[in-house]
């Protein structure tokens, strides 16, 4: 029965879209049902390029209560803040 199948998550990729967004979730045995459950699903109108299922079990997440202690430590690097660059005026949209 479905309901004691494996949850997996369901990501697309749109055409016009550079990066997978997540859509929804099916039940499935495996990767394999997985992903065809996924397209009957989520990709009826054609609306997909990609699509990446991957099984709840196995997404780690960030505690947002923990943010902090995660992210702080990325404003002791400048470097990777590129504020003191200097731009020429032919680089547009940076």
């Amino acid at each position: 029965m479905s309901k004691d199948w494996p949850l997996w998550e369901v990501f697309l990729r749109s055409r016009g879209g550079l990066s997978h967004r997540h859509v929804g979730s099916v039940h499935a045995s495996d990767a394999e049902l997985a992903m065809r459950h996924a397209r009957d699903a989520y990709t009826r109108r054609s609306e997909g390029v990609s699509i990446w299922v991957v099984r709840s079990a196995d997404i780690v997440a960030s505690d947002p209560e923990q943010a902090g202690s995660l992210f702080d430590p990325a404003a002791d690097k400048i470097y990777r803040h590129p504020t003191f660059y200097d731009l020429p005026d032919e680089v547009k949209h940076m």
